[in-house]
């Protein structure tokens, strides 16, 4: 008989693994099992944008899972996991047998305990739904003003959206600064100052006793100094937590979340996890972490499909992340970049907003912050051979030295350490990665060289 795999969710963890698990096995039994359509949240911020339509956050269609041979139960939920009898119960009463099981449940929105969070207009910003929400509630509204409870990094890229959506935007964040918890204090110094140069409110060391509505549609948000804050629309993004409520009681072995080895394999050896919800290998730690992030989310459901379908590969480990665009300053950050006992090389010029922090521990490159203005950060290719060096884990020798002189040119170290013959090696699975099968309508992307290739690739 085929073997029988299920996979519980519908984000790039469970796309990547029906996918990869085709690569390798055409006969299998794959049933996805999803209370949502296949889609990126990662993708949700240029919808909200308006840089794309809805239908392009969507990872996959009814056709294209038809074409995978996957039987499809969007709109369903599992109730329940029996590691023991390899079967899950849906929604419904019914139970699927399973040889192989992926969790894939994702995160949700921590949520605010405060009165007011139920009322028309007052919403989390992380569905599908959600992110529909908020476009019909502020429809109409040629400038709308829209509060924003929480500075970290999810409710940094939302805020990021609605203002290049042209919206009055007012951020709330409990700590002294924003995006305080997602880059170093030097870092964060600058989004700031930055933030208020293009015009949104900002309301640092603060919190919200209580949300309430004015009567004629607007919402007037309170804060424990005194403040009020009238808007059309509230959002609030305080924090997430892995949705693992479907294994407690299960025996499947927990921390901030499951435990899975390199191989994605939980303490049932064919019961895997990965994504938001899975705490596993990390570069640059000696314990299981949990990176909820989506290029993760994308190595997971990859090595998990790859063991799912007997093609045993292992994970050298995720790598610790953070790439904001805070209304048009860029933020990075890499790897160990909060290392406190790490020996570090620092620029900062404030009145460029342009800040970098290098960490090291020994000859090994382990963390970096690099900060600093689109048109600056998104024409150079340091931020992609910093994260090159770190994920190779190369060490880099009289590089260091060579960075401590010029920290501006990372390239001729990215080349002469052997960074880019380390990355062309480097493959997930042991073969070379396939284009994503799906395309929203068909469509195939292109590319055309620019002029400025020859000036990047020249030796000049």
């Amino acid at each position: 008989m085929a073997t029988q795999h299920i996979i519980i969710g519908g984000g790039p963890v469970a796309i990547n693994a029906v996918e990869t698990i085709r690569e390798f096995d055409a006969a299998a039994q794959v049933t996805l099992i999803s209370d949502e359509r296949a889609h990126s949240r990662m993708a949700l911020p240029y919808w909200l944008s308006g840089q794309v339509p809805r239908e392009h956050t969507y990872t996959a269609d009814d056709a294209s899972l038809k074409q995978l041979n996957v039987d499809a139960r969007i709109g369903q939920r599992v109730e329940s996991i029996d590691p023991d009898g390899s079967t899950v119960t849906l929604d419904d009463g019914s139970t699927l047998a399973f040889d192989n099981l992926l969790i894939a449940t994702g995160s949700s929105p921590s949520e605010l305990q405060i009165p007011g969070t139920d009322l028309s207009g007052v919403q989390n910003l992380w569905t599908l739904d959600h992110t529909q929400s908020l476009l019909d509630t502020i429809d109409g509204k040629e400038r709308p003003k829209v509060v924003m409870i929480g500075a970290g990094f999810n409710a940094c890229i939302m805020v990021n959206a609605m203002y290049k959506r042209g919206w009055q935007l007012a951020v709330i964040a409990r700590g002294q600064m924003p995006s305080a918890r997602v880059i170093d204090e030097g870092g964060a110094a600058l989004v700031e100052p930055w933030l208020r140069e293009k015009g949104v409110e900002l309301h640092c060391g603060a919190t919200v006793p209580s949300i309430t509505d004015a009567g004629d549609g607007t919402k007037v948000v309170e804060l424990d100094n005194g403040t009020t804050i009238t808007a059309d629309a509230v959002v609030m993004l305080v924090g997430v937590k892995a949705n693992t409520d479907l294994v407690h009681g299960s025996g499947i072995e927990m921390d901030q979340g499951i435990l899975v080895n390199d191989r994605m394999q939980t303490n049932f050896a064919n019961i895997y996890a990965g994504g938001d919800v899975a705490q596993g290998p990390a570069l640059y730690s000696d314990k299981p972490e949990v990176h909820a992030i989506h290029p993760t989310a994308v190595d997971h459901g990859r090595i998990a499909g790859a063991n799912m379908a007997g093609h045993e590969v292992h994970y050298p480990g995720s790598l610790s992340m953070n790439v904001l665009d805070n209304c048009g300053l860029q933020t990075f950050c890499f790897g160990n970049w909060n290392d406190a006992e790490a020996e570090t090389m620092t620029i900062s010029n404030p009145g460029g907003y342009i800040y970098r922090k290098l960490l090291w521990r020994a000859d090994q490159l382990v963390g970096a912050v690099l900060v600093g203005p689109a048109n600056d950060m998104g024409m150079l290719t340091d931020v992609g051979m910093v994260k090159g060096i770190l994920q190779t884990q190369t060490r880099l020798g009289q590089w260091k030295q060579f960075l401590a002189e010029n920290p501006f040119d990372i390239r001729r170290a990215y080349i002469g350490a052997g960074v880019a013959q380390k990355l062309i090696g480097m493959t997930l699975t042991g073969q070379a990665s396939r284009p994503r099968g799906f395309r929203f309508d068909g469509k195939i992307p292109t590319a055309k060289v620019s002029d400025a290739h020859a000036t990047f690739m020249g030796t000049k």
